[in-house]
């Protein structure tokens, strides 16, 4: 039986390579039909943001992973609901759709997994 894992995205999209590692970790991990969740929290929640423009700071975008995910079958995706007020983002409207959770949430969604990797 496959072991459950969440990835934890901490790092906004341009801040290094965090964010797209826990994507390409996700990518990987649904690729092999694993049970995957990935959870944006704090700068994390910043790969979320519509309407980004890699090319102006001469980065690849991010859109076409985030995309990607549900064609992996990484389907569970969610997002704290605290970081996104403080970053000033509704919890509608996001790229792509997640579950936002309060911090009881988060702690029944970590309990949750078998596993969590934090990037």
């Amino acid at each position: 039986m496959a072991r459950s894992m969440l990835i934890i995205s901490r790092q906004s999209p341009w801040s290094g390579p965090g964010a797209r590692e826990a994507l390409d970790i996700a990518l990987a991990g649904g690729a092999f039909e694993l049970p995957i969740g990935l959870l944006f929290l704090d700068d994390g929640v910043l790969q979320l943001a519509p309407g980004q423009q890699a090319a102006a700071l001469q980065q690849k975008d991010l859109t076409a992973n985030l995309k990607a995910l549900s064609l992996f079958g990484v389907d569970e995706l969610y997002a704290c609901a605290r970081s996104l007020a403080e970053r000033g983002m509704a919890g509608s409207g996001l790229t792509p759709t997640v579950q936002t959770l309060d911090a009881q949430g988060l702690a029944e969604l970590i309990n949750r997994y078998d596993q969590v990797i934090t990037l």
